[in-house]
């Protein structure tokens, strides 16, 4: 029992244990989390803080039926980067938070800094920089040629300070750089944690939604590729959108992987200068523009990304081996579907590719997720282990099953237009597509079975 007067002992702050995928908590730490399965993915951070209580007197809500709901206009800013608009759904939304990540390097500043540059004339853009000091900025607009009375810069990390700036000038849009630097005094731990993040997106957001203004948030990427962070920041924001490319290549791909506003499957081509990031308006051309002749193992495709049809370009190598376990390598294309086609080609036309290493690679950084694109994959394969050219007026597209049988494709009359448009004069597709409006100045070849995949190149070689 304590004696009168003695003050007690104060208590340690109790240690909770939080997933990074799905931000399940635990009192102790878990190899696996129970509730999606992923390992080593606890760490440890202390409780956020406690609530408060609801105002006495605070009106409660009510349900409402759905028909006396009122409808809001969604007012779009037209950004002025036209491959940007188009991954957004025609420009940023009034009150939506857009979260961009990518890796470091790879262009995210200076898009941003573009943006600023484009809309500063007409908006009021507050720029907030938590990894750079306002001299590097200076550099950055210098070079990019960013001006304008409506673009505000603030270096700092402090949420506190960072709201209370946003109160006083009440931005049209707001850029946070990113969201893993900005910390709150409020949460017990370092910035970058997972209460932080949650903590200071969730204010920002709250007072951007109850103001209308377009917030964009920079996020960091982990060594897998995916945003650092809870998972529950990327279902805080409207749209998520990811910045891809090498940074040893010029070329670089904005891809949206959820937008309430707009299509996930649009994508934006850029091109990296010296003087920023320039919009690809043609990308088909960009990706056959060093297209190799006279070499086998290499077919044009045509596949959709939303409603763009683009041409790329499919290599590959096979190459015998000696090694017990061939290689296998599949850069910007599904590496599960490259060992389908494989098994589908060694059964059907009995290609021994068991015995060879098989190298697949799509041009240009371009990352290729739809089915349209076997039948060009299965003709590089089959040209590069039998050293057969393919022809370069020649493009190939379509779906094929396990049985070796070619499926019909969306829009494949959007997709034979656009390589008529790039002077391919023999497209080969479905027997099935046959039947759409295709352009007069190709000749379709159809494609029953990958048979006639086989067939298609040995007449080409007579």
């Amino acid at each position: 029992m304590q004696a009168k007067g003695t003050t007690p002992a104060m208590k340690t702050p109790k240690i909770i244990y939080t997933c990074t995928e799905c931000g399940a908590q635990s009192p102790k730490w878990l190899g696996r989390c129970p509730e999606c399965g992923a390992w080593n993915s606890f760490v440890e951070e202390a409780p956020a803080p406690a609530a408060p209580a609801a105002r006495a007197g605070q009106a409660p809500s009510h349900a409402v039926r759905i028909d006396e709901l009122e409808r809001a206009d969604c007012t779009r800013t037209v950004t002025g980067i036209g491959e940007l608009d188009r991954v957004l759904g025609g420009g940023l939304v009034d009150g939506s938070v857009v979260l961009l990540a990518g890796e470091p390097g790879i262009g995210k500043s200076t898009l941003l800094m573009q943006l600023c540059g484009a809309l500063g004339g007409a908006h009021t853009l507050l720029y907030v920089s938590g990894e750079e000091s306002r001299p590097q900025l200076k550099i950055r607009a210098g070079r990019l040629g960013t001006a304008g009375e409506g673009i505000l810069i603030l270096t700092e990390t402090d949420l506190d300070t960072i709201l209370a700036e946003y109160d006083r000038l009440s931005p049209d849009i707001l850029i946070i750089d990113s969201i893993q630097t900005i910390y709150s005094p409020r949460a017990a731990s370092a910035p970058g944690s997972l209460t932080q993040v949650r903590e200071c997106a969730g204010a920002i957001i709250q007072r951007a939604k109850a103001d209308g203004t377009s917030v964009v948030l920079v996020g960091h990427v982990n060594k897998e590729g995916g945003i650092a962070g809870p998972k529950v920041l990327e279902h805080m924001v409207d749209a998520v959108l990811y910045f891809e490319g090498d940074r040893s290549q010029p070329h670089r791909i904005i891809r949206a992987a959820k937008n309430r506003y707009g299509s996930t499957n649009e994508i934006g081509v850029f091109e990296m200068r010296e003087d920023g990031l320039r919009e690809v308006e043609n990308p088909s051309a960009m990706l056959l523009a060093e297209r190799p002749r006279d070499v086998s193992g290499s077919c044009a495709v045509c596949v959709l990304e939303g409603t763009r049809p683009i041409i790329a370009e499919v290599q590959a190598l096979v190459t015998p081996s000696n090694a017990q376990s061939p290689r296998r390598a599949a850069n910007g294309i599904d590496y599960n579907r490259m060992f389908l086609l494989l098994a589908v080609l060694e059964k059907r036309l009995g290609l021994r590719f068991s015995s060879c290493d098989v190298h697949l690679n799509v041009i240009g950084g371009l990352r290729i997720d739809d089915p349209g694109a076997d039948a060009a994959i299965a003709l590089a394969l089959i040209s590069s282990i039998r050293d057969i050219v393919i022809p370069p007026e020649l493009i190939a597209m379509g779906e094929i099953g396990l049985a070796g049988e070619f499926r019909r494709i969306s829009h494949a009359d959007l997709r034979a237009a656009e390589a008529a448009r790039l002077g391919f004069t023999k497209i080969a597709l479905p027997k099935r597509c046959i039947d759409d409006k295709l352009p007069h100045s190709a000749a379709a070849i159809p494609l029953s079975g990958i048979y006639d995949a086989l067939s298609l190149l040995r007449s080409e070689k007579e």
